[in-house]
């Protein structure tokens, strides 16, 4: 998906600046939302990859001016409308305005938030023989879908070299289309700086990424 949130290699947002000793939250409301987002994801009503394109159709000035755990919050309300859990005027009042409704996997009780905090396996079973090998030169195809993707748009279009396969993963813009796992191969792959710049790029620099197969062609 093209959108405000796709910033990677893009000029005019100023220089990042880490702060020194950051909390892990800076207001209390910001561990709810995590809590919440948490809750959800325990509760099977959506996934990892499915969160991120909520958060990929913020309208972009909501998305430019929003810290990130208030990206997190509107995200889970737009997900919770959208799956009928409840409703904008029970987001608006900040209380139920009718009976709840169980989640699929039940209650989430605090037992349970040391296996939700871990991380998941995404490897899967290969559908087919990897195209590519460590080595090859690829060219990122040149796609603009409407839904999620993992391919940065600042690489799409350019030549780069796999320098690692990792084998079979979950393929993330299938699963949000609602099209199953389709797993698909996983690679890194390798571009040169004046590649994807230009002249300008800084010199020596590279730049790897991590590719699905359907993202690549021989090049």
């Amino acid at each position: 998906m093209d959108g405000i949130h796709d910033l990677g290699g893009m000029d005019g947002f100023g220089s990042v600046k880490p702060e020194p000793d950051e909390p892990v939250f800076h207001h209390k409301w910001e561990g709810r939302v995590f809590a919440m987002s948490m809750a959800m994801t325990a509760s099977g009503t959506w996934n990892i990859d499915i969160g991120r394109f909520g958060i990929e159709r913020l309208p972009p000035a909501v998305y430019i001016s929003s810290s990130y755990y208030d990206k997190w919050r509107r995200r889970t309300e737009l997900l919770l409308v959208e799956h009928g859990l409840v409703s904008e005027d029970e987001i608006a009042s900040g209380g139920s305005l009718a009976p709840g409704q169980e989640l699929r996997n039940g209650t989430f009780t605090t037992d349970r938030v040391e296996r939700v905090l871990k991380r998941g396996a995404f490897t899967r079973t290969p559908q087919a023989e990897p195209r590519f090998q460590p080595g090859d030169h690829v060219r990122t195809r040149n796609i603009h879908p409407r839904s999620h993707t993992r391919l940065p748009r600042y690489v799409r279009g350019h030549v780069g070299v796999v320098e690692r396969l990792h084998g079979a993963n979950v393929f993330p813009d299938s699963v949000v289309r609602g099209e199953g796992e389709n797993p698909q191969w996983l690679y890194t792959v390798r571009f040169d700086g004046r590649e994807l710049w230009g002249d300008d790029a800084e010199p020596g620099i590279k730049v790897s990424i991590e590719a699905f197969e359907p993202y690549l062609e021989p090049a």
